[in-house]
């Protein structure tokens, strides 16, 4: 690690403005697809994969970050990332057709997918463990507030003038950024140049590539989708083979051993239960308001917007007293604000007030604040130093994996119920009562978390249960260097 002095405010403050602007591109395109098929005469289909793609090549690179974290500087990755990312935006902006449009998206997720796995690891490294809650307090801010400010941007930006505006205001801001990180950021991770493994990349981009791409498809066309069944399995056996390498390897790219540290599991698993839930709020609400409520587009945008103001807020300010108190009691009470919101929603019907649903999302939102930085914090800091990237890495592309299932099972859950509804002269609008149905599995799994948050503890100076652990990992690696 570099013995410069660094200013960590300025680091954190380059790396927090790189991550916004990338993940605020994860759903900026939402709302101007039908502008976009318009002018480029393309199907919703088609149009889509505008958001499909950025998530399936951000889900490729997450777990490709812990590799390339341990191989090149902060500095080297960081300029990276947001070259390329900038790179994406130039092409997409300038985009004459829809192929040069997609080709832009994937060359923006590319760069994108490291980001965020590289701020939470260089902010786990630069700030000590008692300060570590109210520093990652800002990466809550960064996750929950940029995705959900998306929609009702790029409603705003493509009713006022053209989509090409969204990749033209983005454009001067990732140009800025890169020029400071140039002068102004430091290295401030441990280099072990692992070496580069071709089947370890090539069966990470198919596993978790075709889960995510399958999962898609099983939300867009139904789990007995035969391309979702094939895309599913060929996922399947792909990450079955790269856990097999990586468990095997004494460098792996990506370390799944975090997994043997018991609160890092829990803490993925309770951030993996409430990312689904936030994820699949988003599509449920805009789908409810547009397709049985007749709100536009930009209304549906508008009312998820207190609530990211609300989390944004929040996060910084639940990471402070995250340092005081740790994690249970804020997840606990998050958790709980969580499933009684999603109750809530249970109860909506064709009256139900534009105010009522922003009111409903903003509570929950505040609930999601306590939970999702405050659990993720707590697990990384059971890890020892060495595994902290692989920590991120991992509890990321966990936290992809289950918004893209938790959308397909909603999406179907949402669907199947309709259809089943549509015979019951009992029921007056049977999607209404799909969307309901879909939150109570929301509520249910929010329950979950209440009892999952109960065995979040709190690290100590002499964790026996890390030492342990860090013990039995230094073994397994002599075994295999000699063995």
């Amino acid at each position: 690690m570099t013995t410069n002095p660094y200013n960590k405010v300025l680091i954190a403050a380059l790396l927090l403005a790189g991550s916004f602007i990338t993940i605020l591109n994860q759903t900026l395109m939402i709302t101007a697809i039908p502008p976009i098929m318009d002018e480029m005469n393309i199907s919703a289909n088609s149009a889509q994969w505008l958001t499909t793609v950025f998530m399936l090549v951000n889900g490729i690179m997450i777990p490709i970050s812990a590799f390339l974290i341990e191989r090149f500087t902060t500095r080297q990755l960081f300029l990276g990332a947001m070259t390329i990312f900038t790179l994406g935006t130039v092409v997409g902006g300038l985009a004459p057709n829809f192929g040069t449009l997609l080709v832009g998206r994937v060359i923006q997720s590319s760069g994108a997918g490291v980001m965020l796995p590289l701020m939470q690891t260089v902010f786990l490294m630069i700030f000590p463990i008692n300060k570590r809650g109210a520093a990652m307090g800002y990466i809550g801010l960064v996750i929950s507030f940029a995705p959900a400010i998306g929609p009702a941007l790029s409603g705003w930006v493509t009713a006022a003038a053209s989509w090409r505006l969204l990749f033209l205001v983005t454009l001067p801001l990732a140009l800025v950024i890169t020029v400071l990180s140039y002068f102004f950021l430091r290295n401030v991770t441990e280099l072990t140049f692992p070496k580069v493994d071709p089947l370890s990349i090539g069966l990470s981009s198919i596993g978790f590539g075709s889960l995510l791409y399958g999962f898609t498809v099983a939300g867009n066309e139904g789990w007995t989708s035969p391309t979702a069944i094939y895309v599913l399995l060929i996922g399947c056996i792909g990450l079955f083979l790269f856990i097999t390498r990586q468990l095997r390897m004494e460098h792996p790219m990506l370390e799944f051993r975090v997994f043997k540290y018991p609160v890092f599991t829990i803490s993925t698993i309770i951030g993996m239960i409430a990312f689904m839930g936030l994820i699949g709020v988003e599509t449920l609400l805009p789908l409810y308001m547009q397709n049985m409520r007749e709100f536009t587009a930009f209304q549906s945008g508008l009312a998820l917007l207190p609530g990211a103001i609300i989390s944004g807020f929040m996060s910084p300010l639940t990471g402070r007293i995250f340092d005081k108190i740790g994690a249970k009691l804020l997840a606990l009470t998050g958790l709980t604000i969580l499933t009684s919101a999603s109750a809530a929603f249970v109860f909506l019907d064709i009256e139900t007030t534009f105010a009522s649903i922003t009111i409903l999302y903003s509570i929950r939102m505040f609930g999601l604040s306590m939970v999702m930085m405050p659990v993720t914090t707590a697990g990384l800091n059971q890890l020892p130093q060495k595994l902290i990237a692989h920590g991120a890495a991992m509890n990321n592309t966990m936290r992809q994996v289950a918004a893209s299932v938790g959308t397909a099972i909603l999406v179907t859950v949402m669907t199947t119920s309709t259809q089943n509804a549509q015979g019951n002269p009992g029921i007056d609008f049977p999607g209404i009562y799909g969307v309901r149905i879909a939150f109570i599995v929301i509520t249910m799994l929010s329950l979950a978390g209440i009892v999952l948050a109960l065995f979040v503890t709190k690290p100590h100076k002499n964790d026996e249960t890390k030492d342990s652990v860090a013990n039995d990992l230094h073994q397994d690696d002599k075994v295999k260097k000699h063995g």
